[in-house]
Formats: structure tokens, C-alpha cells, sequence
């Protein structure tokens, strides 16, 4: 029988991690909310932000922590451009052709990686690495302790951005009802490629909590990218609290599983409560239409 302390202990990892998928998987469902299309190639430009945050402190310096806003604007400046220039362009409109485009990016960004920088696993060297906080039942490294509230303030803000600004309301009204929001004056392509830059940037940011407990090589983004479609099914497509909620449960299984089956197998859980939400309750724990809305 496994000690209760243990099992707290890996409760508690499981929740901050958890909290940092949470951050990945709101991108996705920002951007699922508004475009209605599903971005494969989302792991990828994850990768790309964490080999981003990897050479700013290897080369620069830098610590990760002091990068993200550089690459939270990094990012979102990559994913307009993306958005306007290869996606809009050259969809037609057609949400197939983009699921096809999305698939495509992300097949030519992890072989780009590849190429440029090798199938190494690389990690960061970090002064406080190892450094623990007592917290009574268990030690927590220093480092998932930041991840963890750096991706709750991160989420608040996004929550923030969406429910009491402009930029907000233009996205909730897109995301509802496109043709009535053109009627009205805004913008659709911009809200279009605004919603997916702040996707990509939620990424940019996670990628700055992630890289000082993670690692990163061409095919990091694929993990991560399946947690996050779980994570987006599991809280119901496009729904906001839905998608935080969910990373925290697939954070608790995921540590469960390991401490349980191994480290080899602790994904397991994940997904056998990703099929059980596919048999039983497609729609999710909670109603598609969310924050973001859905489209009938």
C-alpha cells in the first residue's frame, strides 16, 4: 500500500503541473473558440518557443523567467503573421484546407528543428535547478512552484483580456457570430489573427515555465500536443474554465499514473480518461459553447 504522503506529494506535482498544460491547452481553445479550427501544428510552435527560450539563455543569458515577455511578444507576432499570411491567404475560407495548412506547419517546423539543431535533448543548467520549498507534506522544487503560479496569473490575465476589454468583446462577438460582427464594424481578419497571436503567445509564456523543469528536442511538441487536445476535450471545445480545469485533472492523472505504473506508462491515465470522456460524455465536463462561443 503506497504512503499517503506520497501519494499527497504527487498530488500536489500533478496540480502544478497541471496548471502549466492548462496555460498550452487555453491557446488551443482561444483558438479553436474563435477560428473554429483545430491548429496541429500547436506542439510544434510550442518546441519552437522552447528552443527559443533555450538559445536566449544559452547564448544571451537570459533567464527563462526574464524571457517571457520577450517570447510571449515573439510568439504572438509569429502567429499573426502565420495567421494572416498562410492561413487566411491560403484557406479560402475552407476550415479542411486550414486543418490541412496547420498539419502542414507543423510537419516543416519539427523537420526545420531538426535539421538546424539536431535530435539532441537539450536542458537548461540553472543556478537555483534544484533548489525545494517545504511546504509540510512534501519538498516542491522552486521551479514548478513558479510554473504553477505563473500559469494561474497568466490565465487570470488572458481571462481578464477577453471578459473587460475591447479586444474582448470584438473576440466574444467573432466567436459567436462572425457575419453580425462584420455588420458592426470590426475587423475580422484582424480579430482573427489577433485571437490566434494570443494563442500562440500563451505558448511563448509557457514555454518561459516549462523549459527550467522540461526539455526540449524536435519532438517534444507532439507530447504536448496531445495533452492539450485531451485537456480541450476534456473541459469541452472552446470552453475557457473548462480547459483549466481539465489541465489540472490530466496534471493529477499524469502524476497518479507514474507513481502507479512507472514512468514508462504514466500516460496511460491520461488517456484512458480521455476515451472514457469520448464514450460518455463527448461534449466534455462542461458545454462547447463556453466562453468563446461555439459555432451551431
Amino acid at each position: 500500500m503506497l504512503d499517503p504522503q506520497i501519494v499527497l506529494a504527487a498530488l500536489v506535482n500533478g496540480i502544478m503541473t497541471g496548471a502549466v498544460y492548462a496555460l498550452v491547452a487555453l491557446g488551443l481553445t482561444l483558438i479553436y473558440g474563435v477560428l473554429h479550427i483545430i491548429n496541429f501544428a500547436h506542439g510544434s510552435m510550442l518546441m519552437l518557443a522552447m528552443y527559443g527560450v533555450f538559445f536566449l539563455n544559452a547564448r544571451l543569458g537570459i533567464d527563462p523567467y526574464a524571457a517571457i515577455p520577450i517570447m510571449s511578444i515573439g510568439m504572438a507576432g509569429f502567429g499573426y503573421g502565420i495567421q494572416r499570411s498562410v492561413l487566411g491567404q491560403a484557406s479560402h475560407g475552407s476550415d479542411e484546407l486550414v486543418l490541412l495548412l496547420t498539419l502542414a506547419l507543423s510537419i516543416i517546423i519539427d523537420n526545420l528543428s531538426l535539421f538546424f539543431w539536431g535530435a539532441d535533448t537539450r536542458t537548461l543548467s540553472l543556478a537555483y535547478g534544484f533548489d525545494v520549498v517545504d511546504i509540510g507534506i512534501t519538498l516542491v522544487p522552486v521551479t514548478r512552484i513558479v510554473a504553477f503560479v505563473g500559469a494561474l496569473a497568466i490565465c487570470l490575465a488572458l481571462w481578464q483580456l477577453i471578459e473587460r476589454t475591447d479586444l474582448g468583446r470584438a473576440i466574444r462577438a467573432v466567436a459567436k457570430e462572425r457575419q453580425g460582427a462584420k455588420v458592426v464594424g470590426i475587423n475580422v481578419d484582424h480579430i482573427f489573427a489577433m485571437s490566434f497571436a494570443i494563442g500562440i503567445a500563451c505558448l511563448g509564456t509557457a514555454s518561459c515555465l516549462l523549459l527550467p523543469i522540461y526539455y526540449v528536442n524536435p519532438q517534444v511538441g507532439n507530447v504536448f500536443v496531445l495533452l492539450a487536445f485531451t485537456i480541450v476535450v476534456l473541459g469541452g471545445m472552446g470552453n475557457f474554465p473548462g480547459a483549466l480545469l481539465g489541465g489540472l485533472i490530466i496534471g493529477v492523472a499524469e502524476s497518479l499514473g507514474t507513481l502507479l505504473a512507472g514512468e514508462s506508462l504514466g500516460h496511460i491515465g491520461t488517456f484512458v480518461i480521455f476515451i472514457g470522456i469520448l464514450l460518455f460524455r463527448p461534449t466534455g465536463l462542461f458545454r462547447p459553447t463556453g466562453t468563446f462561443g461555439a459555432r451551431g
